[in-house]
């Protein structure tokens, strides 16, 4: 189990949630919300990455807010200040990689709906993060606005809901041909049958098992595979 945390380095602050693998170190992941807020589920998933290994962190990007519906989530969502959440990503990524428990050299994310585009953008946003993963990340970047150039030498991967429209998706298209044309490199994957949030088991009414449980293999594997 993780905890709840503050934290102050080089200036900068941040707040979130913590957890370590039994084994004492490993390498370093942040998880990025969905509109919901810091939630069960996000905590849930920071507490799985430990047991396989990482240093998790999940920051707060709503600062102790949180939805229970989709119109306070959409509200909530909408309000966010995205110059504001990078900070607190790349801030968090720099709190991680002073830690004693990680391993890694540079760090991963991983984001989920709202969080899997927040996720692909931290790739653009600094160099602490060199490979990035989006669980149906959002259909425009206009909000964002990625450099994508600076994916060069990064990596991503993208798994997408068929009720999204699958890679086909131009939200996904534009996100594969701006990471390659950079040269980095991008794995997308399609999952037949599935709704948006298919991840999320606390929501039984979308999630897909099978489809959670080969999505989150593939993230593991792609995480480590640099480390």
């Amino acid at each position: 189990m993780g905890k709840n945390l503050e934290f102050e380095l080089n200036d900068a602050s941040g707040s979130g949630y913590l957890a370590t693998p039994q084994n004492g170190s490993g390498p370093a992941v942040i998880v990025i919300q969905e509109w919901w807020g810091l939630v069960g589920h996000i905590t849930d998933v920071v507490d799985r990455f430990a047991a396989a290994g990482f240093v998790a962190f999940a920051p707060d990007l709503y600062h102790g807010q949180a939805a229970a519906e989709p119109d306070t989530a959409k509200k909530l969502m909408m309000e966010l200040q995205l110059d504001k959440a990078g900070k607190e990503i790349i801030n968090s990524a720099k709190y991680l990689m002073s830690l004693p428990e990680t391993s890694s050299k540079t760090v991963g994310t991983v984001g989920f709906c709202m969080g899997g585009s927040l996720s692909i953008w931290s790739g653009t946003l600094d160099p602490v993060i060199d490979r990035a993963v989006g669980f149906y990340p959002g259909s425009s970047w206009e909000r964002h606005a990625p450099k994508w150039s600076n994916y060069k030498g990064k990596r991503a991967m993208i798994h997408c809901a068929e009720s999204d429209g699958t890679s086909s998706a131009p939200g996904i298209q534009e996100a594969i041909g701006g990471i390659t044309g950079a040269g980095g490199s991008i794995e997308v994957f399609d999952y037949s049958g599935t709704q948006h949030a298919f991840f999320n088991n606390d929501r039984p009414e979308v999630f897909n098992p099978a489809a959670s449980q080969l999505a989150w293999d593939r993230t593991v594997n792609f995480l480590k595979d640099k480390v």
